[in-house]
């Protein structure tokens, strides 16, 4: 049932005092306060927020290596208690309902921190984990978890076989069919299932047990459901019976395989799956924590911890990942439509930083574009393995836009990039984030896959990204471009909106398409642009302002609906300013409402997750998203107006 969303206002202590010349003064504010974050090194960073299974899951990880200490379990626990909702759960992300594998998750961190099974937050979670099925109704990865430390039987989890590595790139089900974030995690996944350890926790989590098993209602005999249990039995089969030979070469190529994905600040893939799991994989091989790949990967993850001061004490919490290039190359592109020169010392440090971490060396991409020469940017401080197609396309909107279009510096690291972004294009003519081509449904189908997306087919916001870049980059008339504006009007969705894929949701999609679609020449009256210019002014608040749910992903009533914010207000703003209706009542009203909403400081308060992972499972709070975003939204209105 949709519930109608809240359209509180921001105390008027707290909220700036709006002027006659509407978005001058916020937009100097915004601007100062934006440059004022920027690093030493050139770059931005604003904290990558997520759900408390990073935090839970670093202590269970640090329990299994024997490296726990009580001062870390105290930290963390405040910051999971304090994430608690009050009917006992905890969500997936800020105000969202409470999720089951979260919340078992939690009550096990606190639980191993020395929380009394009896307090009232405790019974509060047990009771509602029970009434949702206990730890019998979790996702796969919550119960690998517990089977590490024999609370839940390896027997009854989805065989995962280390022979994966061996397949071949045309076989289906090979690691090059997952998406990167995937393969990443299911190789060292198949030798931490082989191998079934069982380590103490100190705890037990029995009273998490409903006694009731997941509805096993067969499925229909003719469908890939059926088709893909039979083969999982058949897997646990031959982990009882494996040809030896070929499971010590497996097991031996898999090891090789992640020490040489391991990054040069001990990370995998610059995200926390990935990363523990092949510490886990390594330990369990042999290595010990000594050795320079584990050594390495868990000095990395103090780089990736956050630890704050509060009324309750210090808290610990871990970022999932980490997002310098990505929230450089956007602020960037938001301080040049605040005006600011090119030949600004902040926007020069940026481009310096940017063109020193451009990739030139391949990586996993490479399987399905082998000719093709390396370039691209990474998402993260190093990720030299995975450049990614997003922050590709935006880095050179970044350079185009703020780097000294005489540098032989920046000149070829446009070329070499633009050249990448366009050899990524898939078949169908989109582009996904990290691989080209990378659609076969099959992987899907397995039992394992219950949580989060495993493969990275084209979705519409990075399509739109890549469009918009070649179109700025003078590749307008190009065939890639033209297949990728066929492919976005492809998948409009019937209502004029479209799928936000990394973003949420509709909001992010429509705000990343309708710009691209204009820089790539499509009549601004276009049938398209219209429906899409309807939808957003229909799903406009009463407050002036924006939002949309997370629960958009699983509910359709919820798409275009929720609290306003000003990430998602700016969305909206951008895509009708490049429709040139600024001067339209919705307009107004949105930049109305980012103008009451400033704080004092020039920046916005969002606690609302817009950033997304894995639609309908994980979800991401960019604390740079609030500044980023409405400062191009004010940035652009005031051109417009200006008649710039």
């Amino acid at each position: 049932m949709f519930e109608s969303p809240e359209t509180a206002a921001r105390p008027e202590s707290s909220a700036r005092v709006t002027t006659a010349d509407p978005g001058t003064d916020a937009l100097a504010a915004a601007r100062d306060h934006l440059l004022s974050l920027q690093h030493a090194g050139g770059w931005w960073k604003g904290e990558l927020q997520t759900n408390v299974t990073m935090d839970v899951e670093d202590l269970l990880l640090r329990q299994f290596l024997g490296i726990r200490t009580d001062v870390e379990t105290v930290e963390a626990a405040r910051w999971i208690r304090s994430q608690q909702r009050s009917d006992g759960t905890w969500a997936t992300f800020h105000g969202g309902p409470g999720d089951l594998s979260t919340t078992v998750e939690a009550y096990i961190g606190l639980k191993l921190a020395g929380d009394d099974v009896d307090a009232a937050h405790m019974a509060d979670a047990r009771r509602w984990i029970l009434e949702h099925g206990g730890i019998e109704n979790t996702r796969v990865f919550t119960r690998i978890w517990l089977a590490l430390f024999g609370e839940w039987s390896w027997d009854d989890l989805p065989a995962m076989p280390p022979e994966l590595i061996l397949l071949p790139p045309w076989v289906p089900l090979n690691i090059a069919d997952w998406g990167c974030w995937a393969r990443q995690t299911v190789v060292p996944l198949t030798i931490v299932c082989t191998l079934r350890p069982q380590h103490d926790l100190g705890i037990s989590a029995a009273e998490l047990r409903s006694g009731r098993r997941p509805d096993t209602s067969p499925a229909p005999l003719m469908s890939w459901d059926r088709l893909f249990h039979g083969l999982d039995r058949v897997l646990h089969g031959y982990e009882r019976f494996p040809v030896r030979s070929v499971r010590r070469h497996a097991m031996r190529r898999a090891a090789e395989w992640i020490v040489s994905h391991q990054e040069a600040d001990g990370s995998w893939g610059g995200i926390q799956p990935p990363w523990v799991y092949s510490l886990l994989a390594l330990y369990l091989l042999g290595y010990p924590l000594d050795h320079p790949v584990m050594r390495e990967g868990l000095a990395g993850l103090e780089g990736f911890l956050i630890r704050e001061q509060t009324d309750t004490g210090v808290v610990r919490r871990l970022e999932a990942c980490q997002s310098p290039v990505w929230d450089t190359v956007l602020t960037v592109q938001a301080l040049r439509d605040a005006d600011v020169p090119r030949d600004h010392p902040a926007l020069r440090r940026a481009t310096e930083y940017l063109c020193a971490e451009e990739i030139e060396v391949r990586g996993d991409w490479a399987v399905r574009r082998p000719a093709l020469p390396p370039s691209g940017w990474a998402f993260e401080f190093e990720n030299d393995g995975y450049p990614d197609i997003d922050d590709t396309a935006e880095a050179l909107l970044a350079l185009h836009r703020a780097g000294d279009p005489a540098s032989p510096d920046v000149r070829s690291a446009i070329e070499r990039g633009r050249r990448w972004l366009r050899g990524m294009q898939s078949h169908d003519g989109g582009w996904a984030a990290f691989d080209a081509d990378n659609t076969r449904q099959l992987v899907t189908k397995l039992p394992f896959c219950d949580f989060g997306e495993v493969i990275d087919p084209p979705s519409a916001d990075v399509t739109a990204h890549a469009v918009e870049a070649l179109c700025v980059l003078g590749n307008g008339h190009d065939t890639a471009v033209r297949r990728g504006v066929q492919w976005l009007l492809a998948h409009q969705e019937s209502d004029g909106s479209w799928f936000g894929r990394w973003g949420a949701n509709h909001l992010y999609g429509t705000g990343a398409a309708v710009p691209a679609l204009v820089q790539a020449g499509l009549p601004r009256d276009h049938l398209a642009l219209a429906r899409a210019a309807r939808w957003l002014e229909e799903h406009q608040n009463a407050d002036g302002g924006w939002g949309e749910d997370l629960r958009s992903y699983v509910d359709s009533d919820w798409i275009g609906r929720g609290v306003s914010t000003p990430s998602q207000t700016a969305w909206a703003l951008l895509a009708l300013l490049a429709l040139e209706r600024h001067e339209t009542t919705a307009v107004r009203r949105g930049i109305g409402y980012l103008e009451a909403h400033q704080r004092q400081d020039g920046g916005w308060d969002e606690p609302q997750f817009t950033g997304t992972g894995f639609p309908g499972d994980f979800y991401i709070n960019y604390h740079l998203y609030r500044q980023i975003f409405p400062l191009a939204a004010l940035g652009r209105y005031r051109r417009a107006v200006d008649g710039g």
